[in-house]
């Protein structure tokens, strides 16, 4: 156990966090680590709608994912997951996000979404490392230093 699955009560976990457990990657170690992540979380994930679209498209992409596997897994998501669904809200203080804080357009949204659902923990590999921003704080687990 780490210090960032005790007793979270909501964590939100980016693409490509989902991509490397669902790809069998190069890097072993970081699928490894990925699923560590989704299975010690389960009960807490909340994914939104842009992670489940951004997922889809790069399975289809670089894992030559077909329709009707894309649709068992969006099931799949919808059945295991709090789901989030995108609105006005989140691209407003998306923008705020951005304006405050230089992150890029898309994952703006991605911190807004873990804001918004009051998420303790956004797994990404994305954006800084162990950055706090209002409630949330921003982990990559697949630093070297980050152990399952």
């Amino acid at each position: 156990m780490t210090e960032y699955d005790k007793n979270i009560k909501h964590c939100f976990i980016d693409s490509n966090i989902w991509l490397y457990a669902l790809i069998e990657s190069q890097d072993k170690n970081k699928s490894n680590i990925a699923k560590e992540i989704i299975i010690k979380n389960k009960k807490s994930i909340i994914i939104s709608t842009q992670v489940i679209n951004e997922i889809c498209v790069n399975l289809i992409k670089k894992a030559n994912f077909s329709e009707g596997e894309i649709r068992k897994l969006i099931i799949s998501f919808y059945n295991k997951f709090r789901i989030f669904e995108m609105n006005k809200a989140v691209i407003l203080k998306a923008s705020a996000v951005r304006e405050n804080n230089c992150f890029s357009f898309w994952d703006s949204l991605v911190v807004a979404s873990s804001l918004i659902t009051g998420c303790e923990i956004l797994f990404s590999e994305d954006m800084q490392n162990n950055f706090v921003i209002e409630n949330t704080r921003i982990v990559n687990p697949l630093q070297g230093s980050f152990k399952t």
